[in-house]
């Protein structure tokens, strides 16, 4: 993209190392990079493109950084159910996904995390039924479509329920194809330049459904790839239950035997940590994707996010699949996040500039692109979102970032993407919502009706 933008006279907080935050300031943009953040009125550019902003607040794009967006088609499913419950009611349904199925829960989950503020995301895709097309380039072009940063996960399962796993052998993989399938994603799809719109990682699933051979193989590969590494750890009780009994270690213990803590890692959910295992993860540099909303649905705890951030882990924010965060939009994790860590740490635990913080900044060092994107400052790629602060919701209180964490969550106004203008006036311009809504209650509707 050429050309340069102007964002003026809006509120800003930068979210750089400085926490600089302006009442009213300017954004230049030229191509895909941010060249001025400041106070005050912008130099005069003739040829800019210029959106006045007046009401309006900007923030580094938020950065998703754990999501599942096959399970758009299963919401509202095992409402009452633990993790190991919700898997076991829901592996079966998951199992007779095919490609357009696939196509619209990639588009409506995308569409939902871009109006809701979200510039980068993750997704873990790790359900690859037999007879299914490319589900992992399904999800890729939809995204590029649609105009967001992705970093999909190409995602395994080779422990079966013959083999004393979790998910159903229909859905599991043998550990050569998987090593060759993923092998094959990130040499068709990974994209390591700087303002790239596509990186790779590699993923087996969770301790419950992925080998110990799988593990420490997907991870030389990923090494030897020179790319990231992406996994479930520690969200559940049952989880550490199953790893005790089969391994002989509780899971962070576990996954360190394997080669899986370190600064290219970043693990979903972390809930039960132990002293231990934080100071190791601050050690070691490994992330964690803290998902509040849908830890807080299937009862499985609240994550020990103080304790890493201060131990120095990155730590970002992800909604989960939708089928355990039936919204499926980052804007409301800013929220239950800062509640979260306040009912386990009390008022002062977490700050709302802390939670931004972690959907931003702490998100970017998760995906390895804090030098990229996740801060408001020149040199930067252009993500930016706008949101509209000039409403009775928002009157009388004058911190912008209290009212944007402690208020009612909102839709984003503007977003804007490696400099472009995917989401404006709250309206996609990139697909249509509509069209959208209507081919995922079609095959949301095709899979309930081929489930038994």
């Amino acid at each position: 993209m050429t050309g340069t933008t102007i964002l003026d006279g809006c509120a800003i907080a930068t979210m750089d190392a400085g926490g600089n935050e302006y009442a009213s300031g300017h954004i230049v943009i030229e191509g895909t990079r941010i060249v001025s953040v400041a106070p005050g009125a912008p130099a005069d550019h003739p040829t800019a493109s210029v959106i006045y902003c007046e009401g309006l607040f900007a923030t580094p794009g938020l950065i998703n950084t754990h999501h599942h967006l096959y399970q758009w088609l299963t919401r509202g499913l095992a409402q009452e159910a633990t993790l190991f419950e919700w898997l076991t009611e829901l592996y079966p349904r998951w199992a007779l996904i095919d490609d357009d199925m696939q196509d619209a829960a990639a588009r409506a989950g995308i569409a939902a995390l871009l109006v809701s503020g979200c510039t980068t995301s993750t997704d873990h895709h790790y359900v690859f039924p037999h007879g299914t097309g490319d589900l992992l380039g399904i999800e890729i072009a939809a995204a590029a479509d649609l105009g967001i940063r992705f970093h999909p996960c190409r995602g395994s399962m080779d422990l079966g329920t013959k083999d004393g796993g979790l998910p159903p052998d229909s859905v599991v993989e043998d550990l050569d194809r998987v090593l060759a399938e993923t092998e094959a994603a990130i040499d068709r799809h990974h994209d390591d330049s700087f303002d790239s719109m596509l990186r790779i990682a590699v993923a087996p699933c969770s301790p419950f459904s992925a080998t110990g051979d799988l593990m420490r193989e997907a991870a030389a590969l990923a090494r030897r790839k020179g790319v990231r590494m992406h996994t479930h750890l520690a969200e559940t009780v049952d989880e550490e239950r199953f790893c005790l009994e089969r391994f002989g270690a509780r899971p962070a213990d576990y996954l360190d035997s394997l080669g899986w803590l370190g600064d290219d890692v970043w693990l979903a959910h972390c809930i039960h940590l132990s002293d231990s295992d934080v100071a190791r993860f601050g050690a070691t540099g490994t992330g964690a994707a803290h998902c509040p909303t849908s830890n807080g649905r299937l009862g499985a705890g609240i994550a020990r996010v103080v304790d890493l951030i201060a131990a120095g882990a990155p730590v970002g924010l992800g909604v989960d699949g939708a089928a355990s965060n039936e919204g499926g939009h980052l804007s409301s994790e800013l929220r239950a996040a800062l509640h979260l860590a306040r009912l386990r740490g009390g008022p002062a635990a977490l700050t709302a500039r802390d939670a931004l913080r972690m959907a931003t900044m702490g998100g970017a060092r998760c995906l390895g692109r804090a030098d990229e994107i996740g801060s408001l400052e020149p040199g930067k790629l252009a993500d930016v979102v706008l949101w509209k602060m000039d409403g009775f919701e928002d009157a009388g209180i004058e911190d912008k970032v209290a009212a944007l964490v402690h208020g009612t969550p909102r839709p984003a106004h503007h977003v804007l993407v490696n400099g472009k203008l995917v989401v404006a006036a709250g309206e996609m311009r990139t697909a249509d919502r509509r069209a959208i809504g209507t081919a995922l209650e079609k095959q949301a509707t095709r899979l309930a009706e081929k489930y038994p």
